[in-house]
């Protein structure tokens, strides 16, 4: 390829709109010609010209390594550091170290099966340093070093927990390393005070791989959400019922606000919010859009410092010296040596040094095409699940980078976990779900079921004599369903997690598959069917399943229940009623489509598919309990809770924050003098 002989800039600086402003008459062709039209677009878009285009190298030199001004880089990188911050304590679990790193009897899901965390005091030194890396960037002290600090630990602790994985905390970790391999630093930091750089630039570079971050945010979101599952309007139902939506709910009725305002401009937002930021002439209408959106959802969801990411880095998309025109009059606001602002003799003697800088050349070249790689990367891995089938179940992947935010929303009500000796089959044991983990996510994902079932075998081997440690079998019966679908199974209750096979590159055989046949059912038969059972009165319920063939579906009808019915929607099943699990059951009954029977409280029932298809159908009771305590002390009135509880949201950070350095100075202590760390028991700490 031919190098080009232009200078490595247009030597210019960026307008509000990123048009440069020293452009010579030669630049711009004034005949209105495809390419002249072509020009001016890219100039008014992204302050580029045609001629970025006409070569790699040209790309490189002249749009990538352009210098531009840093001071928004600058208040992009403190912003960011500043949320990391508060995050650490927060989110990451910083202030509950000791309840999420403390019980080594705990269930972990690392990425890599054979990783395992540290001690807890180590654990607590590992947050430390990454709570430290944050504060680095902040400040831009030591940058390099502090930003190393921060991403090596940070993603240390994401990649040994899979159940915590969410979209944003993949953002966190790609947001660190990008700042990382920038020259954020050079502008508005600790480091540019005792070592101040010839100039406060830095190459364009930069700011692309930052907005390209977020483009891939938002667009792939959108372009997740354009799916029948979305634009149905099944993933978010009811959620037009917080105060947030008021106005919308006022003018359009709660059922059109979720579906008109939720998912289709959600969807229409995504995909098309970051094209506006980049257009001059929509960019503010888009930033207001973009701002209520990130405000709104910070209301809405218990996500951290998401949103406030987010609004940091908008500003990225205006003029690279915004921050500049914020400071008071008499402060230098110098960014570029003559060199990089003049056209003339500085510009050729630039082109002559850098026809000498051969290297140089070279390196930015190999780091471009490194750059290029990552942005294919992060555009790839969203769609990348058929090569990782393993991870894929009635969703494609483990939720937490293929930005598939909301699409899928989760509801599970029995989590059946048997153990069984296998020297002796009528020992039988169960386990209380939560006994080992504080969430549920693992029901959902194969690779993280068969993790489960090793640590609940490696719990039963601790706790057992060393000479009779017994050898067990461990089977999983899980109820959930997804989007409003009927509750059904999601792996194969016959089958031996700790005997089945996975590997992270084929299709799982034990995993269920979701029961399409009844998709149609959720606009009608189901919203019938709830609409008239929850009008019988406030403490009556219905629940929804379906089953297949051959399997069984065994319960308990609770004594606080009554008036309990089991009503056959589509097939056949059997129905047959005993005392308690094990012992004997009655004649069976066979129900077909539409046929019901009531069923006594108190006693254990098994439900059995019969026949070649799948069947579906419903309970329906009511909360003797629940209607009671109303009719004792009166309709209870739902509190609502605080528009704005900004303190109360305060409050609870600030003892996050002091329990973290509590943990931190703990860890500390007892590493270097061996003093005891002292341990709260999840037990014994309330819920908030």
């Amino acid at each position: 390829m031919a190098v080009s002989e232009e200078p490595t800039h247009d030597c210019s600086d960026e307008t509000s709109n990123n048009k440069p402003v020293n452009t010579t008459e030669q630049d711009v062709t004034p005949s209105p010609t495809a390419l002249s039209r072509v020009n001016s677009f890219l100039r008014n878009t992204t302050g580029h010209d045609v001629r970025c285009f006409a070569s790699f190298d040209a790309f490189v030199q002249r749009c990538m390594y352009r210098p531009v001004d840093g001071a928004a880089l600058a208040v992009a990188r403190a912003l960011f550091g500043l949320a990391m911050l508060i995050d650490i304590p927060e989110e990451r679990g910083g202030g509950d170290l000791d309840l999420r790193w403390g019980e080594p009897r705990d269930c972990r899901f690392p990425l890599i099966h054979s990783m395992e965390p540290l001690s807890l005091p180590r654990m607590g030194i590992i947050y430390g340093l990454m709570w430290t890396g944050a504060a680095g960037i902040m400040l831009g002290y030591r940058f390099r070093l502090s930003a190393a600090l921060f991403t090596a630990t940070y993603w240390y602790v994401f990649l040994l927990d899979k159940s915590a994985w969410n979209n944003h905390s993949y953002l966190y970790g790609l947001l660190g390393t990008i700042f990382l391999f920038t020259d954020a630093p050079r502008c508005w930091s600790i480091d540019a005070w005792q070592d101040p750089p010839p100039d406060q630039t830095v190459p364009f570079w930069n700011y692309f791989i930052l907005k390209f971050q977020f483009f891939v945010l938002y667009f792939v979101a959108g372009l997740k959400k354009l799916c029948r599952e979305w634009l149905s309007g099944y993933a978010m139902t009811n959620l037009s019922y917080h105060w947030v939506f008021f106005p919308f709910r006022a003018v359009l009725g709660a059922k059109l606000t979720d579906l008109l305002i939720v998912h289709w401009f959600g969807c229409l937002f995504d995909t098309t919010v970051v094209f506006f930021l980049i257009y001059g002439s929509t960019r503010r209408l888009a930033t207001l859009f973009a701002s209520a959106f990130h405000l709104m959802n910070s209301r809405l969801f218990y996500i951290g410092m998401f949103p406030w990411v987010c609004l940091s880095q908008l500003p990225l998309y205006y003029s690279f010296s915004w921050p500049r025109k914020l400071l008071p009059s008499g402060v230098s606001k110098t960014v570029l040596n003559n060199e990089h602002i003049q056209e003339g003799d500085d510009c050729s003697q630039e082109v002559k040094e850098k026809n000498k800088r051969s290297r140089n050349r070279r390196r930015r070249k190999w780091s471009m095409c490194a750059m290029l790689a990552y942005c294919l990367l992060q555009l790839f891995l969203p769609y990348s699940h058929f090569l990782t089938q393993g991870y894929n179940n009635w969703t494609n992947g483990l939720y937490g980078y293929s930005w598939d935010m909301m699409v899928h929303a989760w509801d599970t009500i029995m989590i059946g976990i048997r153990v069984v000796d296998r020297e002796n089959p009528d020992r039988v044991h169960y386990v209380e779900p939560f006994a080992f983990t504080d969430n549920d996510r693992w029901t959902k994902h194969a690779d993280m079921a068969v993790q489960f079932a090793r640590c609940i075998e490696r719990n039963i081997h601790r706790e057992a004599p060393a000479a009779h440690r017994p050898n067990v079998s461990i089977y999983f019966d899980i109820w959930c369903s997804m989007n409003g679908r009927f509750q059904q199974r999601i792996f194969d209750p016959n089958v031996d997690i700790l005997k089945a096979a996975w590997s992270p590159v084929e299709p799982v055989q034990w995993v269920l598959p979701l029961l399409h046949q009844f998709n149609g059912l959720r606009d009608t038969l189901i919203r019938r069917k709830t609409d008239e059972v929850l009008g019988w009165s406030n403490h009556s319920d219905v629940l929804f399943i379906a089953d297949f063939p051959g399997l069984t579906l065994r319960n308990f009808v609770g004594e606080d229940l009554y008036n309990v019915s089991l009503t056959v929607l589509q097939g056949t099943v059997r129905y047959e009623a005993s005392p308690d699990e094990d012992g004997t059951k009655s004649a069976s009954v066979i129900l077909q489509t539409g046929q019901s029977t009531s069923l006594p409280a108190g006693i254990f029932h098994a439900v059995e598919t019969i026949g070649p298809e799948p069947s579906c159908y419903m309970y329906t009771y009511v909360n003797r309990t629940k209607e009671l305590e109303a009719t004792r002390n009166g309709e209870e009135v739902k509190q609502q809770p605080a528009m704005l509880p900004l303190g109360e949201e305060f409050l609870h950070r600030w003892e996050n924050f002091v329990r973290f350095g509590q943990h931190v100075g703990n860890s500390l202590l007892y590493e270097l003098y061996g003093v005891p760390m002292p341990r709260r028991l999840k037990e014994l700490v309330a819920d908030d």
